[in-house]
């Protein structure tokens, strides 16, 4: 397919069964073992430290993501796979989604740990989260080769212009930073936004100066997962002068009901966020859809509308860069169906097919669409 670069997640409890205590090496063998494979075929390795699955043992100790305890030890073990990893691995994301993760897992009991903590208790948990990026992001500085370069990948509250006027961008531009306040905005700036904190009230996290130094340790890049629209703005005469603009139920989506398709989010949000963020390096960590995926009488799969999906995000994706937006590289979700949490394996996102049982993967019509665009560096002609 011409693929450049990969990323992938390495699993907390593969190299660390306990979360804390001496590594297993076995688990980090098998990262090893991956990393030289793709090298060996001219691949460079993007690796990811955190992709939700935590040792349950840190949840049984320390309540998990609820104490500091559970972001020290997130630091300890970044630290240690950045010193063994890094004379080959040049790239680090630190969390993906924390958003995701935090809010399904921790407030609304629908992914691990089943939680649905009050309001207070959960902004604890998400402040914990970011500080916990911040300790690994100077864990890594400590221990990893010099050049190693380090982000994180969210999927960030995208915001679009309900209607591009100057006053409906201006007012997505405070949307987007009020929206992300809780952790890309935090991490950047250095400090919750006065409009996060008023909104918790006596909910906002408890911290201290060296927590804020510690999360907005600088990073080199940021990740940015990127799928639907979450929020169409307009401008508003009433404080805080942006509005939030119902979705109607006729909207159109993927197969992945959440997944609504909106691909001018591949324009305003990397501008947006370029503009909010120093014009800080911008990667898009994911982007990519759901699809039917039935296989043809001939054998094959005709994702026509993944085909679609991408090419209109990608052309979108192309004007931004054309305008100036610091993005350098995409990676799509994902290069073949997997286990998709709480969808289990009824969703399939992936540009090859897998047949769950023989483990067969086949290649979906979007490969030759992708190999397309990966070879011309392009979309369209």
């Amino acid at each position: 397919m011409g693929v450049k670069a990969y990323r992938f997640s390495i699993a907390w409890p593969r190299v660390f069964p306990d979360g804390i205590g001496a590594p297993n090496p076995k688990g980090l063998d098998f990262y090893n073992r991956l990393v030289d494979e793709l090298l060996a075929n001219g691949i460079e390795p993007y690796a990811t430290l955190y992709h939700w699955d935590l040792p349950q043992t840190l949840q049984d100790r320390f309540g998990g993501w609820q104490s500091t305890s559970t972001s020290k030890s997130f630091a300890d073990y970044s630290g240690h796979v950045a010193q063994q990893l890094s004379d080959r691995v040049r790239n680090f994301f630190t969390l993906n989604e924390a958003g995701r993760f935090l809010n399904f897992g921790y407030g609304w009991a629908i992914d691990a740990p089943g939680l649905k903590l009050p309001t207070g208790e959960l902004n604890q948990a998400r402040h914990n989260v970011v500080l916990g990026h911040g300790l690994a992001v100077q864990a890594i500085r400590a221990r990893a080769r010099a050049g190693t370069k380090i982000g994180i990948a969210e999927n960030i509250a995208a915001c679009v212009p309900a209607i591009d006027t100057p006053e409906n961008v201006a007012a997505t531009e405070i949307a987007t930073r009020e929206l992300n306040a809780g952790i890309l905005n935090v991490i950047m700036e250095g400090k919750y936004t006065d409009g996060f904190l008023a909104f918790a009230g006596k909910d906002a996290p408890k911290f201290t100066a060296d927590d804020l130094k510690a999360i907005s340790s600088p990073i080199d890049y940021m990740g940015l997962n990127i799928y639907a629209p979450q929020f169409y703005i307009v401008a508003s005469d009433r404080a805080p002068h942006w509005k939030v603009l119902p979705f109607p139920s006729s909207f159109p989506h993927m197969t992945s009901e959440w997944l609504r398709i909106g691909p001018e989010t591949a324009y305003w949000v990397p501008r947006l966020a370029a503009k909010l963020w120093n014009n800080i390096d911008i990667y898009i960590s994911e982007n990519g859809t759901s699809s039917e995926d039935k296989i043809a009488s001939d054998g094959n799969i005709y994702d026509l509308d993944r085909i679609m999906f991408l090419r209109n995000y990608l052309t979108q994706l192309q004007r931004a860069i054309a305008e100036g937006a610091p993005v350098r590289g995409y990676f799509l979700w994902s290069l073949m169906d997997n286990f998709e949490w709480i969808f289990g394996f009824g969703q399939r996102f992936g540009l090859y097919y897998v047949d769950f049982d023989t483990l067969r993967r086949t290649p979906k019509l979007s490969v030759s669409f992708y190999r397309n665009v990966i070879a011309k560096n392009a979309v369209g002609a």
